[in-house]
């Protein structure tokens, strides 16, 4: 039986917007995640803020839930939690050329590396007087970041070179998997061979790998062939399938992230009313009118039209274009009852309206919001801006 995790109840005090983020849902997704890959360690991806569910507390979450490493893309945000006291290994793997490498290096961060950063990493390293820890990145067939197959035997004598000199130690090889989400295509067993004979000859010249990484959250999910020493799990640590054809539920994951707000107008319109830019959505009946204070500023995809938003245990639409600030739903003809700007008992106004949750309730899912927009649950939690506030709640 998968555990489910209680939403926070709904206070009178519910703020204008909100993105609840339930600690204890991320808590126990690493605990499920890290029963799946077992024996193999889990690097909890904390990225783009974590995927807007705010890096630091996920991250203290993530490692007192028993994740064994941290990964960013950018050293700059690997800085921030070695800033906050994060003291776990961890690991950034996108850089430019403006990238801090001396800061990384100092800071005890480990680098990924694809070829050309190896002779920055190495100066680092000399200036700061300390060994780098290096993990060498393949290309094996995303075709984005990584050193191409062609180049992986010059790369890696280059990088055995710098580790003969004491400037570095290569402890890790990675690459990243490009349809690991369909299980069914041929290409992952193409990556995983392509994989293997990368990390084959990384140690045949002399590195010394801790860890051996490829599978992300799909592949821990149902490939554990490529779960080597460590999976790096991004998407599942929040909740979110990684699968077209399975829930969250299904896979014993728990969404993190309830967006939610309250209603801020209802009114009464006829038969024949225009609604939001463009008026592509025309009342057909009198019907009452919705207004959600929430639209693209707050990260609201503006094509999302017709996804959901649950108000006093009924799931409504969205019709109309969203706005910048703003969205409307159709409350329906039996929700008209004369609104005239203040709460009237029973109505939706001020009510807390939800876009989605965890679907405990049978409330919305953020899936059916990625589906309005033509897009993917991670995108949707991601793009969740700074306008609005992250309230937390639980922990490990």
């Amino acid at each position: 039986m998968n555990p489910t995790v209680v939403p926070p109840s709904v206070r009178d005090d519910v703020p204008e917007r909100q993105a609840v983020i339930n600690l204890s849902a991320i808590a126990h997704n690493i605990a499920r995640l890290r029963s799946i890959a077992a024996p193999a360690k889990l690097m909890a991806v904390v990225k783009a803020d974590a995927y807007g569910h705010g890096m630091l507390p996920v991250a203290r979450t993530a490692l007192a839930a028993g994740a064994h490493w941290l990964g960013t893309a950018h050293v700059s945000e690997a800085l921030t939690l070695r800033g906050a006291g994060i003291d776990a290994p961890l690991l950034a793997w996108l850089h430019t050329p403006s990238t801090d490498f001396a800061a990384a290096v100092a800071a005890d961060i480990d680098l990924g590396c694809s070829g050309w950063e190896l002779e920055h990493i190495a100066a680092a390293a000399r200036a700061e007087e300390r060994p780098a820890r290096v993990h060498l990145k393949v290309d094996t067939g995303l075709g984005r970041n990584g050193c191409s197959v062609a180049g992986w035997d010059a790369l890696v004598s280059e990088a055995i070179a710098y580790q003969d000199e004491g400037l570095l130690r290569v402890v890790g090889v990675f690459s990243h998997l490009a349809v690991a989400d369909e299980p069914h295509r041929p290409e992952t067993d193409a990556q995983l061979q392509v994989f293997r004979e990368a990390v084959a000859v990384a140690e045949d010249a002399g590195a010394g790998l801790e860890v051996r990484h490829l599978a992300n959250t799909p592949a821990t999910l149902s490939r554990p062939d490529t779960h080597f020493d460590m999976v790096r799990t991004g998407l599942g640590i929040y909740g979110l399938s990684p699968f077209e054809d399975r829930t969250s539920a299904q896979l014993g994951l728990v969404p993190a992230m309830t967006l939610r707000t309250r209603v801020a107008l209802c009114k009464d319109v006829p038969a024949g009313q225009g609604v939001s830019y463009g008026l592509n959505f025309v009342t057909d009946h009198p019907t009452t009118l919705g207004l959600i204070p929430l639209g693209y500023a707050d990260g609201i995809p503006r094509i999302a039209s017709g996804g959901p938003v649950r108000v006093n245990g009924v799931t409504y639409p969205v019709v109309g274009r969203i706005a910048m600030d703003q969205m409307v739903i159709d409350l329906g003809p039996d929700a008209r009852s004369g609104f005239s700007g203040a709460a009237v008992p029973g109505s939706a106004l001020g009510a807390t309206a939800v876009l989605f949750g965890d679907g405990t309730d049978g409330g919305p899912l953020v899936e059916q919001w990625a589906e309005a927009a033509r897009t993917v649950n991670y995108e949707v939690v991601t793009r969740i801006s700074q306008r609005v506030p992250r309230t937390y709640v639980g922990g490990a």
